[in-house]
């Protein structure tokens, strides 16, 4: 049986790398293209959701997000609930966990769990205050130390798993950059090609759930065409970085001669939007926020296979269980890739469905990937449709002009979920929550101190830059409150 190393970064952007062919990243992830050169290379892999609890529930769980009901970073899984990791301790592997794996409920602020419950109240005032990009003018290696500490640890606790020869191991390491805030040093900066750091196209139109969007995610530094190139450059070379933490863990992976024996799986739990579209962070369906990384490397995978077919991080599961040459346990929603891996791209496999119920979107996401054509399904709003080979920067939507893909397109996602159900299951649930948090907040006497800091961005705020909860505030919220009672009671 072959040993397992899965590597989970966080907000890396699956299109970013010197061996994506990225203009700008070339020789800047040597690690990840040495990866590739040794393996296989998935070229079009998907989040299921683009935000960080809700896409690690569904890979650790195997199951879409309307099936695992992990909304927002607030609601993931709870403890008890089955994952790969379950399945592998139960067939007596050595495991190991090392980092970040953020896929359990309860882990993130108050702003997480409130602006996720009110996003289809339409609360239009900022919920985020990001610093702008800040460059370290030095030679710094360990800009994100946290994260090297983590490689670090991973790569002692391989020596310690591989000392064991008698008990195939599951080493897990999950760190945090390339997440935001945007902040690098000139040993990244000056690894990524300035030439290939382009400013990406406007969109010809704006679809009106961005609006509400970028209202609340406060985007406070311009869009000068410095600044966008700013942020993408930083950005790019915190993905550097995040290459170069890989070092210590793959050195201990080649010094142990663990090549024919252990399977090496690196991914990310979502991308980073990085200015295109003029966005920042996350929590959406265009392509930086939705691609991830994937390269599978080592045991009897081919070298330099590269492979095109859309897949996404609930494949992660059942690839899991056929390395350990374990049964898939029923309810799984993804296929093994390892089909992929050895060369049958002929297999006929589901497409790649996303979607996303939390902060800044007003109401349901849902997004279908099948061949060149992308559908994002907006509940109650116009659907986008985007063709990815003919318009790769997504900038012109296609919905109005090609009804025929779009009714295609539809029928395809209506096959594996509701959107309508699943959405209205998600607001009943918010509604539900904010209720006993907001009238636990206002038996404390903390209700309109904490909204206030809530939607002003209150995380890197100072006291006075606070915004007061107002009157109108409150108005559409209890407005949001009463629309769902009066629903319910005809």
């Amino acid at each position: 049986m072959k040993n397992i190393i899965l590597v989970q970064t966080d907000s890396q952007d699956g299109r970013i790398m010197g061996c994506m062919g990225h203009p700008a990243m070339t020789g800047a992830t040597p690690n990840l293209d040495e990866l590739a050169r040794r393996g296989v290379l998935f070229r079009n892999a998907y989040t299921n959701s683009p935000v960080c609890c809700p896409s690690r529930s569904s890979m650790w769980s195997g199951r879409h997000v309307h099936h695992c009901e992990a909304w927002n970073n607030y609601k993931g899984l709870e403890p008890g609930d089955p994952t790969f990791l379950t399945q592998l301790e139960r067939a007596g592997r050595n495991t190991s966990v090392v980092g970040r794996t953020d896929h359990l409920s309860g882990k993130h602020t108050p702003r997480a769990r409130v602006t996720a419950w009110l996003r289809s109240a339409d609360i239009r005032r900022p919920a985020y205050n990001e610093p702008a990009p800040s460059i370290l003018d030095d030679d710094t290696e360990r800009v994100h130390e946290r994260d090297w500490a983590r490689a670090e640890e991973a790569a002692d606790t391989l020596r310690e798993l591989a000392s064991d020869r008698d008990r195939p191991f599951f080493l897990y390491l999950g760190t945090g950059v390339p997440h935001p805030p945007y902040r690098t040093s000139r040993r990244y900066l000056d690894k990524i090609d300035e030439a290939g750091v382009t400013v990406p196209p406007p969109d010809e139109t704006e679809h009106p759930v961005m609006e509400h969007r970028n209202v609340q995610m406060n985007w406070r530094h311009g869009y000068s065409d410095e600044m966008i190139k700013r942020v993408r450059r930083v950005y790019f070379a915190m993905c550097a970085e995040a290459d170069a933490m890989l070092g210590p863990l793959l050195e201990a992976y080649d010094e142990l001669g663990l090549a024919d024996s252990t399977y090496v799986i690196l991914t990310s739990d979502h991308g980073e939007m990085a200015m295109e579209h003029r966005q920042w962070y996350k929590m959406s369906a265009y392509e930086p926020s939705a691609r991830v990384p994937l390269l599978i490397s080592g045991g009897d995978c081919p070298a330099g296979r590269v492979v095109e077919q859309p897949v996404s991080l609930i494949d992660i599961y059942p690839t899991l269980m056929d390395m350990a040459g374990l049964e898939h346990p029923p309810g799984l929603d993804g296929e093994s890739l390892m089909p992929l891996v050895r060369g049958d791209e002929g297999v006929d496999r589901k497409p790649v469905l996303m979607e996303y119920h939390d902060t800044t979107a007003v109401t349901g996401i849902f997004m279908l990937r099948r061949g060149d054509w992308k559908y994002v399904l907006h509940v109650g709003c116009r659907p986008q449709l985007f063709n990815l080979a003919e318009d790769p920067w997504e900038v012109r939507d296609l919905a109005e002009s090609r009804p025929d893909v779009v009714a295609e397109m539809d029928a395809a996602l209506r096959s594996i979920v509701d959107p309508e159900e699943v959405d209205a299951r998600v607001k009943a649930y918010d509604r539900a929550s904010f209720r006993a948090w907001r009238e636990e907040q206002l038996a404390a006497g903390t209700y309109e101190e904490t909204m206030a800091r809530i939607f002003s961005g209150w995380a890197r705020l100072s006291e006075d830059e606070i915004e007061p909860w107002t009157d109108a505030d409150e108005a559409k919220v209890l407005a949001w409150l009463e629309a769902d009672t009066e629903a319910a009671t005809g």
